[in-house]
């Protein structure tokens, strides 16, 4: 593969400004591509990501937008029709955790995690498909809670799991105009939303014969291949990159 296999393209990466998105965003930058680091609430995080990639002699840029909301996704797009013009690759990796009882559960809950973890991905997607050349790509984020869902964690799983469901449906369609459509599917990763409930680190290294979470740089390193050249033959996959946990 070459040094640079993605030379020339420009990268929308969501959730850019910590934990695997900033590290996607980093190795994309690595493998040649423009960056767009896309924020909800993270504009400083975004901001040194951009920073990172300038240091390192790439080209990114930071803009902000709630993906729950379609005219903020609208709005985005228009940016990224300015600068920097063009978009090749889609990383739908922004995603927010959140649990508790079923009894318990409020429209805010319902909101938040359908707005941002599915809702999310459908409208970045469908403007993305407006303007992806033919050997684009779209890589989604699904979670491996939505394989091995959890007591409290329902309304998460679905979400997630209906973004696999999304991608094995737009493969099928966009796959008519070279556009590949996979999922990437981690386990808990650090960075990542392990970081903001350590009592269960122990919990989920233990369910994984490495004995360990995954790393960020782990899973930047699949979703780097699957925008790669070298994937024009991988398309409405789901690839769990778990260390296989079993939960």
């Amino acid at each position: 593969m070459p040094d640079k296999p993605l030379a020339g393209k420009v990268a929308l990466v969501t959730g850019a400004g910590r934990g695997i998105g900033r590290e996607i965003a980093l190795r994309l930058a690595r493998d040649g591509a423009s960056v767009i680091a896309h924020y909800a609430h993270s504009k400083a995080g975004a901001e040194q990501t951009v920073a990172d990639i300038e240091a390192m002699g790439g080209t990114a840029v930071a803009y902000q937008a709630d993906i729950a909301k379609r005219p903020d996704v609208i709005a985005l797009f228009e940016q990224i029709d300015r600068n920097p013009g063009r978009i090749d690759i889609v990383v739908n990796n922004s995603g927010v955790s959140s649990g508790g009882l079923l009894a318990d559960l409020t429209d805010d809950d319902v909101e938040t995690i359908v707005g941002i973890n599915m809702l999310g991905p459908l409208y970045i997607a469908s403007e993305a498909a407006k303007r992806l050349p033919e050997g684009g790509r779209i890589i989604n984020f699904s979670s491996s809670v939505a394989k091995f869902p959890l007591a409290g964690a329902g309304l998460y799983s679905a979400a997630k799991k209906a973004v696999e469901s999304f991608t094995e449906s737009w493969a099928r369609e966009l796959g008519a105009r070279g556009i590949t459509v996979n999922t990437v599917i981690p386990g808990a990763t650090s960075p990542g939303m392990i970081d903001g409930s350590p009592e269960y680190y122990d919990f989920f290294a233990g369910a994984s014969p490495f004995k360990r979470i995954g790393k960020a740089e782990e899973i930047a390193a699949v979703v780097a291949f699957l925008a790669s050249p070298e994937a024009s033959w991988v398309t409405a996959g789901s690839i769990l990159a778990n260390g296989a946990a079993n939960t």
